[in-house]
């Protein structure tokens, strides 16, 4: 019988996605590992491969590029010989909207495919609801402060699409953007932020975060480095060193590596390590797996594709996803200490300041030594403060006397 092709969820909380193009023709032969069309999803855009062999047959009603297509919609078959080409069920293309107006249409039970959309491009927005189910009309469930609904009119911003930061989501003043109405932000990518916005709200409301931070001698860690300049190309920076240090001392604390789940705690198999990428769209974390095992060159060398790849847009979801632990690095932004965001589901998340130069007591004498501080936020849900602290302790003794552990 048909092989229905249908739209994979891309990411953890992915609803829908934007069909882009097809990468076969209708009526060509498919085997598994064939790609068959490209689709974006949360951070990225990926292209979708074929499990099965056959022909691909595309109907009429396919999505076409640009639409939205929920997960799980059939959008074509694989006929197997002999089989006659047969209708996909239709795509159900999702309007223009927010997740937060979506939900709130569920809830008020409106059907968003027969709402004309008032925003740029046909983008639903609250004010093209009906008035008795607005958040912001009295009896709602919208919560805004006086001077945060007058802004907005002012400046024709949507509250429906912002975030609060008041008692219970509740948006003030402070919350309203300055960008006009309609405009665009240069450089960002809608998708990708929604996503962030997503999993930074999600780490707020599911888990309980605690930072330590701690000042770490590393001179050792810049000599250490400056030997493989005559050695290695290319040179690990120190990111790499601090991904392999760091899943060291995760061997050591295996709690930090933890995650909360319905069953209870769920440690992971592999110790796979994620690091921030600033990148023009946003912030990526693409994952690099089993790091334990890999020797430094290795780590480099998947670092730096990695990243390369998060700058170009061309990251596979796969590659930012099964994270048990993530580093971020401000150093080189001349940012001492700050506190990291967990990067939910994950228990933990690693903070690295800039390495400088600083005046330290060495008995009666002051010498100057590179020093580095850590900010660890970790999940008290899982983790208690001495543990933390334990792991910190073994990550700091790491990077003081790092040749053991790389070498």
């Amino acid at each position: 019988m048909p092989i229905p092709i249908t739209i994979p969820r891309l990411g953890w909380n992915m609803e829908s996605g934007t069909f882009i193009e097809w990468l076969k023709l209708d009526g060509d032969a498919v085997k598994p590992g064939d790609r068959l069309y490209r689709l974006e999803g949360e951070k990225s855009v990926e292209e979708i491969e074929a499990f099965d062999a056959g022909a691909l047959s595309i109907p009429a009603n396919a999505p076409r590029p640009g639409d939205t297509v929920a997960v799980g919609t059939q959008i074509a078959v694989l006929l197997q010989p002999g089989e006659a080409p047969v209708s996909a069920s239709p795509p159900v293309v999702e309007p223009a909207a927010s997740p937060s107006l979506r939900r709130l249409a569920r809830e008020k039970g409106i059907d968003l495919a027969a709402v004309a959309g008032s925003g740029p491009g046909g983008r639903i927005t609250e004010r093209d609801l009906p008035a008795d189910a607005r958040r912001d009309e009295p009896g709602g469930s919208f919560k805004a402060s006086p001077r945060a609904r007058r802004l907005a009119k002012q400046r024709g911003i949507d509250l429906s699409q912002l975030h609060g930061s008041g008692a219970s989501g509740r948006i003030r003043e402070r919350d309203i953007p300055l960008v006009e109405p309609g405009a665009s932000v240069p450089g960002v990518s809608r998708s990708t932020r929604s996503a962030i916005a997503s999993r930074m709200m999600a780490s707020r409301a599911n888990t309980a975060p605690v930072t330590l931070t701690t000042v770490v001698d590393c001179v050792n860690l810049v000599n250490l480095r400056e030997q493989f300049k005559a050695v290695e190309t290319p040179v690990p920076s120190f990111n790499d060193f601090f991904l392999k240090l760091a899943a060291a001392a995760l061997q050591q604390h295996p709690q930090l590596a933890a995650q909360w789940s319905e069953k209870g705690l769920v440690q992971p198999k592999n110790t796979n390590v994620g690091f921030a990428v600033d990148t023009d769209a946003g912030l990526l974390v693409p994952v690099i797996r089993d790091v334990p095992n890999l020797n430094l060159r290795q780590i480099t060398a998947q670092s730096r594709e990695l990243i390369e790849k998060a700058r170009r847009g061309a990251l596979a979801s796969r590659e930012m996803s099964e994270g048990c632990f993530t580093i971020t690095n401000l150093g080189s932004f001349g940012i001492d200490a700050f506190t990291p965001i967990i990067n939910w589901p994950e228990c933990s998340i690693l903070g690295i300041g800039r390495i400088e130069r600083r005046p330290v007591a060495d008995g009666d004498r002051v010498v100057i030594r590179e020093q580095v501080w850590l900010s660890l936020t970790f999940d008290h849900r899982i983790v208690d403060g001495a543990p933390a602290a334990r792991f910190l302790q073994t990550l700091s003794k790491l990077i003081a006397n790092p040749g053991p552990a790389i070498l």
